[in-house]
This record gives structure tokens, C-alpha cells and sequence, in this order.
């Protein structure tokens, strides 16, 4: 257990130096001066210079980096260009509007997909099972955002049911949470199926059903239960993802996350706040991706941590 806790921990620490180190780099690299962003209308040569001093990027980019890496290293990850506080601080105002959306998007999506997945796999090669199938890969065929706005034209303007944008009432969660779950419930969904088909014509399952076990007991406690690891590992990945922002349905619906934060400051190039971002958010992605592998001895005993015991 120690030696798999410090080999996660030694992972998790590159894959945060690389991914920052990657950012930092890209920012640099791409065009544009964040100085005429910050300056006055209309800037002299003199005031941008200014500008670039304040905010340390008059310096070569070598030193820009050491310098970013000596503050991180200390918990400072700079100040937003935009805002004038510290990113950090911007970054985790933000994060509860996008985690309260991706903890919703999630849960719906388990309810739905996995009992749609499981009927599918029961009901193979049938006409229901074909109209799902059909659907479930057309919904794979949507984009967010033509979802987004079908969802906004039809609920929020004809029908006013819902708010159109922001964040008002539980409501506003409502549109952006049904765009989100339309995609990874046809994800999920397909899973599920490919998995339930593969166990439920298992010698194992032919066994059980020729003793007289239920076909709800085959279903749930047999097949289910050996393809519950890679549901849950898919559904951590979804989840991870959506804390990293959702980028379109948070634009299309205003939703004050980080998503719509990170492209804002993508516009204004606001480095010390797309770097909070992008920190903040890996670190996230990571915690989840490590309680689902603690999850995975609850679910088969015969996983260890850092292995897989011999079947």
C-alpha cells in the first residue's frame, strides 16, 4: 500500500510539472502581447514597456519560468492581469459552479445509462434494442453545442420553463445539466452494453442460470458485478473531464465556471489565470482518478492496489 501510495504520488507530481510546464510554454509561444490587453487606449511604446515590467514579462522566458516554478513551489501562483487578486483565489470562486454542475451531470448520467445499457444487453438483437442503439449513436453524433442551443431555443424561449443563462435559481442547472448528459449517457450507455453482452454469455452465467439462479440475480449480481470496474472507471474519466470545465455547454449557457472563466481568459491572455485554471483543475482530475482506483478492491477482490490478481 505505501509503495503504491508513493508511486501515485510520484506520477501525480510529474504529470502536474509536465502539464504546467506545457501551458506556460504555449502561452509564450502563441501570438499576441497580454501588454495591450492592460494598457491605455491608444499606448505608447513607453506604457507598454511599463506593463510588461509589472507583470515580469520583460524578462527572458527562462527566467519567467524558474521564477513561476519557485512560486508555485511555494503556493503562489501569481496575479490575475485581470482581476488584480491572486488567480488562485478567482480560479476557486469559480469552481463550485462547475463542480455542482459536473456532480449533477454525473449522477444523471449513472441513472440513465447504466439501467439503459443493462436493458440493451438483455434485449440484444431485438427491434427496442435496435431503436436504442440507433439512438444512443446518434446522440454520440451531436455536438454540445447544437444540443446546448436546441435545448435553450426550445425550454428556455418557447417554453420558458427554464432560465436561458446564468446561474439565478436550481432551475438554470437544469439546461446545461441535459446538454452535458446527453453525450455521456450515450457513452456510458454503450459500455454498459458491450460489457453486459460479454458476461451475461459467460460460461460462469451459463452455469448459474442451469442451477436455477433469477435472471435478476444473473443480471446484477454476476454480470454487473464483473462489469462494474470499467463503468466506474469510465464514469471517474467523465467526471474528471467535466472538472476540467465545460468549455461549450458553460459558454452557451453563461454558466459562471471555470470553463467560461478559462476562455475569457484566453481572450484577455491573462496567463497567471489560465495557469490557475489548468493547475487547479489537474490536481482535481487527479484526486478523482485515485479514489476510483481505491474503489476498484471494494468492487472485485481479486484487484489489488498497483494490480490485478491472477483469475
Amino acid at each position: 500500500m505505501r509503495r503504491y501510495l508513493l508511486k501515485r504520488l510520484g506520477q501525480s507530481i510529474l504529470t502536474v510539472w509536465f502539464t504546467v510546464t506545457a501551458v506556460f510554454v504555449l502561452l509564450r509561444l502563441a501570438p499576441g502581447d497580454p501588454a495591450v490587453n492592460y494598457a491605455p487606449p491608444n499606448p505608447t511604446s513607453e506604457q507598454l514597456d511599463a506593463v510588461r515590467h509589472e507583470f515580469g514579462l520583460d524578462q527572458p522566458v527562462l527566467v519567467q519560468y524558474l521564477t513561476y516554478l519557485n512560486r508555485l513551489v511555494h503556493g503562489d501562483i501569481g496575479e490575475s492581469f485581470q482581476f488584480r487578486q491572486s488567480a488562485l483565489q478567482v480560479v476557486l470562486d469559480r469552481l463550485p459552479y462547475t463542480i455542482t454542475l459536473a456532480l449533477a451531470a454525473i449522477v444523471v448520467t449513472a441513472l440513465l445509462a447504466i439501467p439503459l445499457g443493462v436493458w440493451m444487453a438483455r434485449r440484444g438483437n431485438t427491434a427496442p434494442e435496435l431503436g436504442a442503439n440507433i439512438a444512443t449513436i446518434a446522440a454520440q453524433s451531436m455536438p454540445d453545442f447544437w444540443i446546448g442551443f436546441v435545448l435553450l431555443i426550445v425550454f428556455a424561449v418557447n417554453l420558458q420553463w427554464f432560465p436561458p443563462s446564468g446561474f439565478t435559481s436550481m432551475s438554470s442547472i437544469v439546461l446545461p445539466c441535459l446538454t452535458i448528459v446527453v453525450l455521456q449517457v450515450a457513452l456510458i450507455s454503450r459500455l454498459v452494453r458491450r460489457e453486459m453482452t460479454v458476461n451475461l454469455t459467460a460460461p460462469y452465467v451459463t452455469i448459474a442460470r442451469s442451477r436455477g439462479v433469477s435472471e435478476r440475480r444473473l443480471t446484477w449480481r454476476y454480470a454487473f458485478s464483473n462489469s462494474s470496474i470499467p463503468v466506474v472507471t469510465a464514469l471517474g474519466t467523465r467526471f474528471a473531464a467535466m472538472l476540467n470545465g465545460v468549455v461549450i455547454v458553460e459558454v452557451v449557457f453563461q454558466w459562471p465556471g471555470v470553463g467560461e472563466l478559462v476562455v475569457d481568459a484566453l481572450q484577455r491572455r491573462d496567463f497567471p489565470l489560465i495557469q490557475a485554471t489548468v493547475l487547479v483543475t489537474v490536481v482535481l482530475a487527479l484526486v478523482v482518478q485515485f479514489l476510483v482506483d481505491l474503489l476498484y478492491p471494494f468492487m472485485d477482490p481479486r484487484v489489488r492496489l498497483g494490480q490485478e490478481a491472477t483469475r
